[in-house]
């Protein structure tokens, strides 16, 4: 059975945005396997709304008392949470705006991340209900970031991850992008190499 990876993308710069540059090259050296199976959702094309109050309710009635609305709201979470429980690895292909992720990542996070479906609250604490699954992170950056308290990004996506139970996190960075050609290329390289490691290993 293909080990089946859902990639989300959520930079609005296209074919020009580093973290789709990475994302692309995963792609690539994946669609020679047949042992691999890529989703790809681009969330900056086919693009999420804020969350509001009606889509946040209609998860709270019960699936056969929603009215026609209630159900279309609630659809579009119930779709994106199949769409994650269907894959086994979800490749996350992230720019940092502004110290944190897009807000299009978000928007899909508000869904997925849903109480009583994706995670549960106990006595204990939140437990996650997405088991079996991991995560890769392709972060792709201006600055170099990582591992100061100004990456704020990173636990931020751990933290989400974690609480609907994906604890197997793992990160491959480009950092520096906007900070000289040598600079940008030598991360870019290291990344991709970093990516053809990761797809041999899936």
């Amino acid at each position: 059975m293909a080990t089946r990876i859902l990639l989300v993308t959520s930079s609005i710069l296209g074919e020009h945005g580093q973290s789709n540059v990475l994302a692309n090259h995963l792609r690539e050296r994946a669609a020679g396997r047949d042992e691999l199976a890529i989703t790809h959702r681009d969330l900056a094309v086919d693009s999420l709304p804020h969350l509001g109050l009606e889509e946040l309710s209609s998860w709270q009635v019960a699936a056969e008392e929603r009215s026609a609305e209630q159900q279309v709201l609630a659809q579009r979470s119930d779709d994106l949470i199949d769409e994650l429980q269907a894959h086994d690895v979800l490749v996350l292909a992230v720019p940092m705006y502004n110290f944190g992720i897009p807000s299009q990542l978000k928007a899909w996070f508000d869904r997925v991340m849903r109480a009583g479906t994706t995670f549960r609250y106990t006595e204990q604490g939140p437990v996650g209900l997405v088991k079996g699954k991991r995560a890769v992170i392709l972060a792709a950056r201006g600055g170099q970031y990582a591992g100061t308290e100004q990456d704020t990004q990173t636990p931020h996506l751990k933290a989400m991850l974690g609480m609907i139970g994906i604890s197997d996190v793992s990160t491959i960075y480009a950092e520096g992008l906007a900070m000289g050609d040598g600079l940008r290329d030598a991360a870019l390289k290291e990344a991709r190499q970093a990516i053809d490691s990761l797809v041999e290993r899936l």
